[in-house]
C-alpha cells in the first residue's frame, strides 16, 4: 500500500478531479484507464506504481513492458580474481627481455603471467617501480647531465597521486607506532588497470616472498583496523600474516614490523597500488631488495650486481614465493524485467515450420484448438522494435493455452 504524504495528495485529487471534469463535460466521452493510470503513478514511487490492464494481454509477437514489470536502478556488488583469467592467485611471473635490458627496465618493469618472448597470449598483471626521495639508486645530474632523476620523479609521481598536499613522505610503523617512520624509498607494486578495474578488495591481499634471508606472507590489516581514508581512498598497512579463507577470523596477524623494527609497507585498494618498505624486506627477504644509499654512476640505475636491480629481485621473490592473491570488487548497476507470458498469449510460433501449404494450414492439425510450442529465448526491444538484448533460458519451458510463463531477464551493465 503506498501511502501519499504532504500536499501530494491534494495535488493528486485536484488533477484526477480536473481530468474527470473534462471527460464529463464532453459528451459521449469516455473515460481512458490509461490515462487516470498515468496521473495516478506521477505520485506514486517506483515499485508501488500501478498500471491499467486493458492492454494486458496482447495477441502480437510484441508485449510492452508495465510499471509493475522493471525494477532498475539497483546496485550489486561483486567480488573476483584480478589476475588473466580472473583467477584469484598468481604464481611464477614473466618479464620481457626487451624491457630488463633497457635502461628503463632498471627502475620500472612490467610481470607478466606468461612468458611474453615464447606465448602471444602473454599479458602484464602489475609492475614495479623504485622511487627514492632523494634520488639515490640513479644517476644524479653532477656525474650524468642526461640523467632524468628517474627515481625521485617516481618517489614525486606516487607522492603526488596518493598523499594529501600536505603530506611530504609515506609513512609506516616504527616499533608499535602507526605512521612513525618516514619511507625515503619505496618498491611501488602497481596493479594493472585493466586487472583490478574498481578496486581492490582489502582483506584478499596475500604475497608470499622468497628470498636469500627468508620467506614471509604479507597481507594488509583491514581486518581488525579503522578506515584511514585520505585524499586517494583507503589506505592499510601491509604486515605478516596469513589470510585464515573460510573461517570466522580471516586474517591471522604475527607481525606489524620487520627485526629492524619497521613496518612493511602500505597497501592502496582504490588505487590498485601496494608500497613495500625496502628496508623491511631486506632484512626479512632478501639482501638485494635493500634500498640504496646514494645516487648512482652514469648510465646505472639501482643495480644490485652488474645485472639485477631492486625491481627486478622484487619479481624474482614474488615468483619463487609462487603465490600472489589478490581480489576486485565492483559496484554492477543491475536491472530486472519480469517477462510474463500468460495462458492466451504466445501460445503459437513465427517459425515457417510451424504451419505447411500455401493457406498456412498448421503441420500439426491438433494445434489449431491446443497448441504446443516452447520458449527458448526472449528479446528485449525499443519503442522502434530494434532489438536490444536477447535472454536466453536455460533448458525450453512448454506455453500452452492451460500454462502461464514468467521469467525474470537480469541486466548487467
Amino acid at each position: 500500500m503506498a501511502i501519499i504524504r504532504d500536499n501530494r495528495g491534494a495535488l493528486l485529487a485536484s488533477n484526477l478531479s480536473t481530468y474527470l471534469a473534462g471527460a464529463a463535460n464532453t459528451a459521449g466521452t469516455p473515460l481512458d484507464t490509461m490515462e487516470i493510470t498515468r496521473i495516478l503513478n506521477q505520485f506514486l514511487p517506483e515499485g508501488e506504481q500501478v498500471e491499467s490492464r486493458a492492454t494486458a494481454i496482447t495477441n502480437g509477437i510484441y508485449k510492452k513492458f508495465g510499471s509493475n514489470d522493471k525494477v532498475t536502478n539497483r546496485t550489486q556488488i561483486v567480488t573476483s580474481g584480478i589476475w588473466s583469467g580472473d583467477t584469484g592467485s598468481l604464481g611464477t611471473l614473466y618479464m620481457k627481455n626487451s624491457q630488463t635490458a633497457s635502461i628503463a627496465g632498471r627502475y620500472y618493469i612490467d610481470a607478466y603471467d606468461k612468458d611474453p618472448a615464447t606465448n602471444t597470449a602473454a599479458e602484464v598483471q602489475f609492475s614495479v617501480a623504485y622511487g627514492d626521495v632523494r634520488g639515490f639508486g640513479a644517476p644524479s645530474l653532477a656525474v650524468d647531465d642526461t640523467s632524468l632523476l628517474s627515481t625521485r620523479a617516481i618517489y614525486g609521481q606516487f607522492k603526488n597521486i596518493l598523499l594529501n598536499p600536505t603530506d611530504q613522505f609515506f609513512s609506516v610503523y616504527s616499533g608499535s607506532t602507526s605512521a612513525g617512520h618516514n619511507l625515503s624509498a619505496f618498491y611501488a607494486i602497481n596493479i594493472n588497470r585493466a586487472r583490478y578495474k574498481e578496486r581492490l578488495d582489502p582483506g584478499n591481499i596475500s604475497i608470499i616472498l622468497d628470498g636469500n634471508v627468508g620467506r614471509i606472507t604479507l597481507i594488509d590489516d583491514s581486518g581488525g583496523t579503522d578506515e584511514n581514508v585520505t585524499t586517494s581512498g583507503r589506505v592499510y598497512n601491509i604486515v605478516s600474516g596469513s589470510l585464515n579463507i573460510g573461517t570466522s577470523l580471516t586474517s591471522t596477524i604475527q607481525s606489524i614490523t620487520a627485526s629492524n623494527g619497521q613496518g612493511f609497507g602500505l597497501f592502496y585498494p582504490d588505487m590498485g597500488v601496494i608500497l613495500l618498505n625496502p628496508q623491511a624486506l631486506a632484512v626479512t627477504v632478501d639482501t638485494g631488495l635493500g634500498a640504496s644509499v646514494s645516487t648512482t654512476a652514469a648510465g646505472t640505475y639501482f643495480n644490485n650486481s652488474s645485472s639485477l636491480s631492486g625491481s627486478r629481485k622484487l619479481i624474482d621473490c614474488i615468483s619463487t614465493g609462487a603465490d600472489f592473491q589478490a581480489r576486485r570488487t565492483e559496484n554492477v548497476s543491475t536491472s530486472h524485467y519480469f517477462v510474463r507470458a500468460n495462458n492466451r498469449e504466445f501460445n503459437f510460433s513465427n517459425n515457417p515450420a510451424f504451419v505447411t501449404g500455401s493457406a498456412g494450414q498448421f503441420v500439426v492439425g491438433a494445434f489449431e484448438k491446443d497448441p504446443h510450442v516452447y520458449v527458448t529465448s526472449v528479446g528485449l526491444y525499443d519503442d522502434a522494435n530494434e532489438l536490444l538484448a536477447v535472454a536466453k533460458v536455460s533448458t525450453p519451458v512448454e506455453k500452452t493455452f492451460d500454462k502461464e510463463i514468467a521469467i525474470k531477464v537480469k541486466l548487467d551493465f
